[in-house]
């Protein structure tokens, strides 16, 4: 049943038909669409990251909600159980298109999807949503695998509005995406077509090199036989049985 509603979410997520012509038309002005700019950044290092979105636009008389849809490639994750902490500490509000495992490699993980619903501040959106590097095959002589993180789709909507749609001389669509982070009603949204947008959004992560592989099991080994005899050296002296 979960899975079926997640897809009916990306399904949502393509232009509207002719079939809403009969909701409420509340238009955004040309000129106030092309001031929105997108910059996207990549913070942190090593494996465990930071996507870090700023969402700026010339001031509007209207309150507008925001929605980033994410595509992520195989090669990193967002842990859903951090997602839900930072739910609850910093208002993160994040929703991810699919369960995500945690623990496997990038070569057995699908891409997926995640919904950022940012917070109006002083005319200026800002998230910055925890990201991980997966373990990469490893090759032979190790280096380095670049992963690039396509850029996201912004959706805005009009909150003054029970729903929102498209006038037809505007460069931009409709569709359907979840109201807010809790996934329980499906809303109109303006996806922005001519969207600015700043910044690099790729990373390095390192590679296993195979050609170390017989040193590393061998230090393993001997290492686990060394705490092994201390352990039963110890048990033995302090008559531990």
């Amino acid at each position: 049943m979960i899975t079926l509603y997640f897809a009916l979410i990306v399904f949502c997520l393509i232009p509207c038909g002719d079939s809403h012509t009969d909701e409420i038309i509340c238009s955004f002005a040309p000129s106030w669409l092309e001031s929105v700019v997108l910059s996207v950044n990549v913070g942190k290092r090593g494996f465990h990251r930071e996507l870090m979105y700023e969402v700026k636009h010339d001031p509007t008389p209207h309150f507008i909600k925001t929605l980033l849809v994410q595509r992520l490639p195989s090669g990193v994750y967002m842990d859903q159980y951090q997602l839900a902490s930072l739910k609850e500490d910093t208002g993160l509000e994040v929703l991810l298109d699919s369960a995500v495992s945690l623990e496997d490699p990038a070569y057995v993980s699908p891409a997926f999807s995640a919904l950022v619903y940012l917070s109006p501040a002083a005319g200026m959106l800002q998230a910055a949503v925890p990201v991980h590097g997966r373990y990469h095959r490893p090759s032979g002589s190790g280096g380095w695998e670049r992963v690039t993180i396509e850029r996201p789709r912004l959706l805005l909507r009009a909150e003054s509005c029970a729903t929102e749609t498209l006038l037809t001389d505007l460069p931009h669509r409709v569709v359907k995406a979840p109201c807010t982070v809790h996934n329980q009603s499906l809303c109109s949204w303006l996806e922005i077509q001519t969207l600015q947008v700043s910044g690099s959004v790729s990373l390095e992560l390192p590679v296993g090199d195979l050609s170390l592989a017989g040193p590393v099991c061998a230090g393993t080994v001997l290492a686990t036989l060394l705490c092994c005899a201390l352990l039963f050296r110890s048990i033995w002296k302090h008559g531990i049985f």
